[in-house]
């Protein structure tokens, strides 16, 4: 009756169509997940009750303290698209390329692996315990298949050397020769045990960065204190978008590593006193350490994106260990991908100092300085410090924090009080 009108209706859908996917990519409220869909593998109440009635009955594989967090992840979407275990067709294409079996990227293999006498009982199509190493029962494998896998290759190909001291190829070549495959269901969500106030899920911090009308968001990785050079390149990169989500984790690390809930005080004591607290949120994530370097990068930016942030910071080594990785590798590898591959932006910052001359944090890209009026401390060194009782200086540590530090390695290690 209204052609006119008519076609100018079917062209307005097909264009909303064309930029649904553009559209999601912008706000807040709808940006998608790595794959496009919100994993939730979380038992229901019902599901639950079938799961416990049948506990008795079901084979018993018990977790390592890796596994039991990747289980975590995969069930309250930090993995997604993962739903379980990788099969042997994503795990090989993974290990080779940093792609699942679809070509969707993804960096890092997430297995459960057990021994030959483990697997060798165990039955495709059935259902399998998944116990913590308190002997709790706290998931449900549906198993679909079980393989054997080459320990150097992963190695070689995710850690870029196959040397046993490299403490995530040490966890490859100590864990089981045969990979279970399969969805898992957790049996139910806890609060954490020391940070339940910042147990933030996915699906709960898109909903805060929603009601927060923060339409671009930073995340931020580490497993070390806070340190000034953190503090630099997070107000830097604050400086450009909405808000900050302050992610540290809080799973298996190194056993060399300061504690977790000595690095959550850091970051409490520092945002009281030195951030804007309407513009950053503090949260825990449950995820274990793997010191994969430039492939670790890219799988912790795509982790932030299921948490819904839309930019990520790369800094110096990220999530290096010793000196397997160049210093900057872990932003390189970014440049191996499209950006709507990823759908996130890394942020990448160069090794930030303190510069004596002009006597505050800099980079060599702001900074007037000489080599010797710049003030470089890792977090190898801060470690070294506090065990030798010396407090890290005022250039690198917030004094607040520095003295938090001091109290934590003191009680640590009553021979330096």
């Amino acid at each position: 009756m209204y052609p006119y009108f008519d076609n100018l209706v079917h062209s307005l859908q097909q264009f909303l169509e064309f930029t649904e996917g553009i559209t999601l990519s912008y706000h807040p409220e709808a940006i998608a997940p790595h794959g496009g869909k919100l994993v939730n593998r979380v038992a229901t109440p019902a599901q639950k009750e079938l799961f416990l009635s049948k506990a008795q009955f079901l084979p018993r594989v018990t977790l390592d303290e890796r596994a039991v967090s990747d289980l975590e992840m995969i069930a309250i979407g930090g993995f997604s698209p993962l739903t379980g275990f990788m099969n042997q067709a994503d795990y090989n294409r993974v290990v080779a390329e940093m792609r699942l079996a679809n070509g969707l990227v993804w960096s890092i293999p997430i297995t459960l692996s057990v021994d030959e006498e483990v697997a060798a009982p165990l039955q495709i199509g059935g259902l399998v315990r998944l116990d913590n190493p308190k002997g709790e029962y706290i998931g449900v494998l549906e198993l679909s298949e079980k393989y054997h896998y080459d320990k150097q290759r992963e190695a070689i190909n995710v850690y870029r050397t196959d040397e046993a001291k490299h403490p995530g190829v040490q966890v490859v070549y100590n864990q089981g020769s045969v990979n279970l495959a399969g969805d898992i269901w957790l049996l139910q969500r806890d609060p954490h045990p020391q940070f339940p106030a910042y147990q933030i899920d996915p699906a709960a911090s898109r909903q805060m960065f929603k009601e927060k009308g923060w339409k671009t968001i930073v995340g931020f990785q580490t497993r070390n204190p806070i340190h000034r050079a953190h503090e630099y390149i997070q107000k830097c990169a604050l400086e450009t978008v909405d808000g900050l989500f302050l992610h540290p984790l809080v799973g298996a690390t190194k056993e060399d590593d300061i504690a977790a809930d000595v690095r959550m005080r850091c970051y409490e004591i520092l945002l009281e006193h030195y951030y804007p607290l309407d513009r950053v949120i503090l949260a825990i994530n449950p995820a274990a350490m793997r010191y994969a370097g430039p492939r670790e990068a890219i799988f912790h930016a795509l982790v932030r994106k299921n948490y819904g942030c839309t930019h990520f910071i790369v800094g110096r080594d990220h999530a290096g260990v010793g000196d397997y990785y160049g210093t900057y590798d872990a932003q390189y590898i970014f440049d191996e991908f499209a950006p709507e591959e990823l759908g996130i932006v890394p942020m990448k910052f160069e090794h930030a100092f303190y510069c004596t001359r002009t006597k505050q944090m800099a980079t060599t890209k702001t900074s007037p300085s000489k080599p010797e009026e710049r003030v470089h401390l890792s977090g190898t060194k801060v470690r070294e410090m506090l065990r030798r009782g010396e407090l890290p200086p005022p250039e690198f540590s917030r004094p607040e924090v520095a003295a938090e530090l001091a109290r934590a390695m003191r009680i640590q290690q009553p021979a330096l009080a």
